[in-house]
C-alpha cells in the first residue's frame, strides 16, 4: 500500500472554513474564528440596538432574537458549523482525534477548549490528518 499524497491544490477560505478534512495552524484558526464571530456579532449588535430595555433585562428572550430575523437560525447553523470545522482541524493539527470536537457543545467547556487550541502549538512533522499544517492529504483515486 502507498503512502498517502499531499494534496497540491490551493487551499480556499471555503476549505478553512467548511471543510474539517486536514489541519490548520494557529494563525488561520484564529482569523476564521474572528470572522465568523464579527459575523454573529452584526446582527447581534442590530438585535440589541432595537431593544426596548424598558422592561427591564428579564423580559428578553432569546425567542425573540430568532424571530426578529428569519435568517437569523440560519446564520447560527453556519457559525456553528464552521466553528466545528475549525475546531476538527485544529484537533487533526495537533494529531488529536476530531470526535473531541463535541465538547465545543457543552457551553463552559466551549470557551476554554476553543482558547487552548489557539494557543497550542503545531504538531511536528507529518500526522495521519495532513503533511503539515495547513494542509491535508490527497484523497486516494483523485489527482
Amino acid at each position: 500500500m502507498s503512502q498517502p499524497q499531499p494534496y497540491t491544490g490551493r487551499l480556499s477560505v471555503l476549505w478553512l472554513l467548511f471543510n474539517p478534512i486536514g489541519r490548520v495552524s494557529r494563525e488561520p484558526y484564529w482569523l476564521g474564528l474572528a470572522l465568523i464571530w464579527t459575523l454573529m456579532g452584526i446582527p447581534l449588535s442590530i438585535w440589541m440596538r432595537s431593544i426596548d430595555f424598558s422592561g427591564g433585562l428579564e423580559e428578553i428572550r432569546l425567542a425573540d432574537f430568532m424571530d426578529s430575523n428569519p435568517l437569523i437560525p440560519i446564520l447560527l447553523f453556519v457559525a456553528q458549523w464552521v466553528m466545528l470545522a475549525l475546531v476538527i482541524k485544529r484537533l487533526q493539527d495537533r494529531g488529536l482525534t476530531g470526535l473531541l470536537a463535541i465538547l465545543i457543545f457543552i457551553p463552559v467547556i466551549e470557551l476554554l477548549f476553543v482558547i487552548a487550541l489557539g494557543l497550542m502549538p503545531s504538531q511536528d512533522g507529518p500526522n495521519r490528518y495532513g503533511p503539515y499544517p495547513n494542509s491535508r492529504w490527497q484523497r486516494p483515486g483523485k489527482t
